[in-house]
Parts: C-alpha cells; structure tokens; sequence
C-alpha cells in the first residue's frame, strides 16, 4: 500500500493519529522528491469561441456566462499528480482571437509542446479559420528536430448544437495531422478532462523522446513584468495575466 492510499484509508478510519502523521510526512517527503515537468499548452481559435470559458473550467472548476474578451494573451497553470515519481505543471496560454494581435502569436506560441485549436458550433464560420490558425502555428512553433506539436481540435458549445459539426471534420484532422478532435462545452464541462489528456499524454511522450526547452524564463518574465502573481484559491491551479489592460 502506498503512502497515498494509507493516508486515504485513514480518513475513513482504522488508523491511529501517530500513524496517520507518520503516513502524512513520507507522503511529504515523497513529493518534495517527485520529478516536475512542465508543459506549455496553448489554446487557440477565433475571438468568442469559448477559449477562456475551456481553461477556467479545466484549471478552475468554474464556468461564467459572461463573455471577457482577452486581451493579448492569459495564462494559467493546472497541476497534475501523474503517478507517484512525476508531477506535471500544465500551462494552458489563452490566445487572443482578434486579428490585431497576430502579430504577436509567435511570442505567445514559444516552447509550446500541444495545442487545442477550438470553434465554435454554433458559428460554424470559426470552422473554416482553424486552417489559418493551423498554419499560423506550425510556421512559428515546432519540437526539436522540427516535428510539429501535437494538436486537437475542440468543437466547442456542444451543449447548445451539435448538428453543425462539419461533415468532412475526420478528413480534416486526418489531413492535417490533427491527433483527435471533441465535441466539448466549458458549460456543461463535456470531454474537456479527456481533451486535455490526450494532449498532456502526447507530450509526456514526446518528452521521453525529445528534449524540450525549459518555460520557467517566460513564465517568470511574464509574472514579473505585469505586475501579476498567483491569487489566492485552490492549491494546485494558478492563474496568470499577460499584456492586459
């Protein structure tokens, strides 16, 4: 039985408290000694799609009806307890959709190692963008060795349609190296777990395999130069803001 599952068991009873503190601190010790990863995932598509709505809801828990745009670029971090040797950091960068701010997507797409490209069912017109923003992506951002980054593609708003989605969307993704593509809703919290571990998988993967660059340089920059830390909430997730107003 590991640490974990002894400290689990007590809860529910069946161990004394000098064990339960005993299990406590080698789990302690077991985590400061775990191997961390991070992985720079960003999530693109045209403005509205429901972006900021996916990664409140997968780093968050939480969903809003009201609609913000972003301005330039936010950021936010999950942390995943992979197993018990590896902790991994996910930081989901929310692209600005408005055209205004393509010029700076190859700054925003840096040492990313997945992407979730998104749009939105009921606008079936963001369908036809993603192409733009596949390509805007593989021209600016690639793996060591050139290998283009793992992406999916999310039909979004699921909750509200799903008879727009695209009839040739498996020839589409197939076509274009897209690994999967959801039907996903921020709202009802639909396939956006399982979205976001297809991705986070493909990365670990690719992690074995290749050598990644760090992040900590931008994430460090970014934080400092806004004037923006972490709020207070939730222990594993952290969210960050960049060029907003």
């Amino acid at each position: 039985m590991t640490a974990s599952e002894s400290v689990s068991k007590a809860r529910n009873g069946g161990l004394s408290r000098e064990r339960l503190i005993n299990l406590s601190d080698r789990l302690r010790v077991a985590n400061l000694h775990k191997k961390e990863l991070n992985f720079k995932l960003v999530v693109i598509g045209d403005f509205g799609v429901g972006k900021t709505s996916i990664i409140n809801r997968y780093t968050d828990g939480e969903f809003s009806s009201s609609y913000k745009v972003t301005i330039g670029a936010d950021f936010a971090v999950k942390t995943l307890e992979w197993d018990e040797e590896t902790r991994i950091n996910l930081h989901l960068w929310d692209i600005a959709g408005h055209e205004r701010f393509g010029a700076l997507t190859g700054i925003f797409y840096r040492h990313s190692v997945g992407a979730a490209l998104v749009f939105d069912l009921t606008r079936p017109e963001t369908f036809k963008s993603i192409k733009k923003w596949l390509i805007d992506l593989r021209k600016k951002v690639s793996l060591p060795g050139g290998l283009a980054i793992p992406t999916i593609l999310l039909a979004n708003k699921g909750d509200i349609t799903t008879e727009t989605i695209p009839a040739d969307i498996n020839d589409f993704c197939l076509e274009n190296n897209i690994m999967a593509w959801f039907i996903t809703s921020a709202k009802n919290n639909i396939q956006i777990d399982e979205a976001m571990l297809k991705l986070t998988n493909n990365a670990l993967r690719n992690h074995h395999s290749l050598q990644f660059p760090l992040i900590t340089d931008d994430v460090i920059k970014l934080a400092t130069e806004n004037g923006h830390g972490p709020p207070n909430g939730e222990p594993n997730t952290r969210r960050f803001y960049c060029c907003g107003t």
